[in-house]
Order: C-alpha cells, then sequence, then structure tokens
C-alpha cells in the first residue's frame, strides 16, 4: 500500500506522498528503481485526496503488471494543474438583532407618535426589563425569555410584557430585520388566575368619596380631560373597556338610552376595539337625567358615527392601564382620607350603590332594585350579584308574619 506520511518509510511496492518546496510528490520504486513524479499540487487537504487516488492507481497497476514506465499516465493533466482543488467556503451564519436593539429601534420608529409620559413610562419600563432583567437578548432564546417571565412576574405583568416584545418583533419582521416573530401567541397562552381578576375584587367607594373623586378630576391640572370618562364611569357601572369603546353612534339622539355593543381590548398589535362584550353580546342602559346632563354637555357640535365619546387627548382609545397608573393614581394620591383603590372599584360603587338606593317610580311609588335589575343594567349574572354584592351589602330583617 501507498503511504501519505513524509516520515515513514516506505515498504516495498508502496507509493509515498510527499511535499517538496510546498508542492507534492509521488515517491516510489518499480525494478530496482527510484521513480518521482511532481505532481505540482500545493500541499492541501483536498490536494492530498487527490495525490492518494494516483499513488493507489500506480500501485494497482504495479501489481496487475500495467504499469506506465514511462510515466505519462500518472502526471497530472494541465487541468488538474490550472484547476486544483481548493475547500468550498463555509457560509457566514446570519447574525440578527438581539430583543434589546430591535426594542431601541422600534421605540425610536414609535417615538413621533407618543406622548412624553407613554416614552418615559411604558417604553422605558419594557427597555429597563430587557437590558437590566432578562437573562438572556437573544431572539432564539423566545421560549426562555418567556419562562424567566412567567418565573418572576406576575400573570398581568407577563401578559404585557409578551404583547410588547411581540409588537416589537411584528414590527421587525415587517421591517425585514428578522424574517419571523418569535414571541408571536405566547401572549395569549397566559392565563390571568380568577382570583386575580377584578370582578370579585370588590371594595366600592362611598358616594361621597365618589363625589370627592370626580370633582378632583374635573379640578386637576393635568388630568380634568378624563374627568367625564370617570364621572361615566360611577354612573354607568360599565367597565372601563366599554367605555372606552363607546362612539356617537350608540347613543340615542334625545339621551334617553346607551347602547354597548364593543370594547377596546389589549391586542399583539396594541389596542383594538371588538364587537361584542365579555358576557353578552350587547345591552341597553337607560339613561337618568345627570346622565344625559354628563353627556350632552360633552357632545360636539358636529359629531360622526364612529366618533369616540371618550377619546384620548392625542384622539386615539383611551389606554385604561396607563390612566390607571397615572391619571388615577395621581389623583386619589392628593384626597386625604380616601384609600386607595383600583379605577374598576367604579364599577362595583355604581352596583353596591344601586341595591342600596331606593328609587322613585313614575307613579310614585318606592322601589329597590333586586339583583336581576342590577344583573341586566352592568352585564352581569344575578347569581355574581347575589354571591359578591346583595349578601355583603344589606342588612336582613325578619318580617312579621
Amino acid at each position: 500500500m501507498y503511504s501519505s506520511s513524509p516520515s515513514r518509510k516506505a515498504s516495498k511496492g508502496s507509493v509515498q506522498v510527499k511535499t517538496s518546496n510546498g508542492r507534492l510528490q509521488l515517491v516510489f520504486s518499480y525494478q530496482g528503481k527510484r521513480r518521482y513524479i511532481s505532481l505540482g499540487f500545493d500541499d492541501t487537504v483536498q490536494n492530498r485526496k487527490l495525490a492518494d487516488l494516483k499513488a493507489r492507481q500506480i500501485e494497482l497497476d504495479i501489481l496487475s503488471g500495467n504499469f506506465d514506465a514511462t510515466l505519462l499516465k500518472y502526471r497530472p493533466s494541465s487541468a488538474e494543474v490550472a484547476k486544483p482543488l481548493t475547500p468550498v467556503p463555509t457560509p457566514t451564519p446570519t447574525v440578527y438583532p438581539s430583543l434589546a436593539e430591535l426594542w431601541e429601534k422600534y421605540t425610536n420608529f414609535k417615538r413621533p407618535g407618543l406622548s412624553p409620559s407613554t416614552l418615559a413610562k411604558d417604553f422605558n419600563k419594557v427597555s429597563r426589563c430587557i437590558n437590566l432583567r432578562l437573562p438572556t437578548k437573544s431572539l432564539k432564546d423566545s421560549v426562555a425569555i418567556r419562562d424567566w417571565l412567567v418565573a418572576n412576574k406576575t400573570p398581568n405583568a407577563v401578559k404585557r410584557y409578551l404583547t410588547q416584545f411581540s409588537a416589537c418583533c411584528d414590527w421587525a419582521t415587517k421591517s425585514q430585520l428578522i424574517p419571523h416573530n418569535p414571541f408571536k401567541g405566547m401572549a395569549a397562552d397566559i392565563k390571568v388566575p380568577k382570583g386575580d381578576l377584578e370582578e370579585t375584587d370588590i371594595n366600592p367607594f362611598s358616594l361621597e368619596e365618589r363625589d370627592l373623586i370626580i370633582q378632583a378630576f374635573r379640578s386637576d391640572r393635568y388630568y380634568g380631560v378624563y374627568a367625564p370618562f370617570i364621572e361615566f364611569l360611577f354612573m354607568t357601572g360599565c367597565r372601563p373597556s366599554e367605555a372606552v369603546a363607546l362612539q356617537w353612534q350608540y347613543i340615542s339622539e334625545d339621551f334617553r338610552s346607551i347602547r354597548f355593543e364593543q370594547a377596546v381590548v389589549v391586542s399583539e398589535s396594541g389596542l383594538v376595539c371588538k364587537k361584542g362584550l365579555k358576557t353578552q353580546r350587547k345591552r341597553t342602559f337607560p339613561v337618568n337625567s345627570q346622565l344625559a346632563a354628563l353627556l350632552s354637555s360633552i357632545k360636539p357640535e358636529v359629531v360622526t358615527s364612529d366618533m369616540k365619546v371618550f377619546p384620548s387627548p392625542e384622539g386615539t382609545w383611551i389606554d385604561v392601564h396607563n390612566l390607571t397608573n397615572r391619571a388615577w393614581r395621581s389623583v386619589l394620591s392628593k384626597l386625604d382620607g380616601i384609600e386607595y383603590r383600583k379605577l374598576y372599584q367604579a364599577r362595583h360603587t355604581f352596583i353596591t350603590a344601586a341595591l342600596e338606593t331606593a328609587i322613585t317610580m313614575p307613579d310614585g311609588r318606592i322601589k329597590m332594585l333586586d339583583a336581576k335589575d342590577v344583573a341586566k343594567l352592568v352585564g352581569t349574572s344575578p347569581k355574581m350579584i347575589y354571591e359578591h354584592y346583595a349578601g355583603k351589602s344589606r342588612e336582613l330583617f325578619v318580617p312579621e308574619f
């Protein structure tokens, strides 16, 4: 057999591959005479493979009696010398931006349409989480990022962060910065435990506290624009998402009724308005004189059917999460003696007051609304009213039979 090791002594009848001045050559003995064939190839891994093939051919020809003593058969052709084998270059893998880099680009893209407060608080909060908290910023580790959030944040916070990450990566995909969104659909998989739902966290304001809060919003230098929205929540008991989605087409021209038919919810692409309510397709709410006066005072002289009743200062949907963390928290912090409670307590305040306050009927009769009446007004079940409100809000007496 031939040998390609330059340091090993060739056995009888074998062909060695050696190097001379950086070029490969074949060395062997035939009929007692030392033979040399210069291949003209540079000493590379690929070229040594070609030299080994030629060495094997010579050995086989010697054994079979077909050896070409002129050596012409074994010398490399001009094509082989002109085109020596070279290694195939390994493609350079594509390096994609990290989540931190994408979030910075996404923030700069959104910056012209963001209010200073949204930029300073919401976007910077996400940026701090990415840069200072996450164990990795690589998009290939999206599952690890999700698992870290689940282990270290509340379900609500996990859902918000994943929603923001997905919105950022959706933008990056459309901008051809990355091939796909690795966070797509993750937020939808995060379920908020029932114990965290605001429907069952009931700690209503008194009517006196309610009036103080409304008045504080009206007189607030920065957040007075939200006063009608806050008053509307207290006066209807509707969910904040239903009030945000309300358009003038759903309020009768004589201000006698309101139709709740849609809600604004958070999606991976931001705030979106969807048809239907949480527990029903739609409901009609009767308007009393106080509520009619409020709606009349804020209705523009010229309206279109799709105009928002309570637009944000920028004319978009109100972001309830942002409003709660800024306006609601700020105004309530200035009211001495009023314990801080979430905005959703405006709904609980209305339901509790509706159960406890007698109303005068058109015929002069005094009536207390029962659980079925109140449930119909606010779009929940009588069972919910009985379990969470009626039993706590009323003092029971044994009637005399």
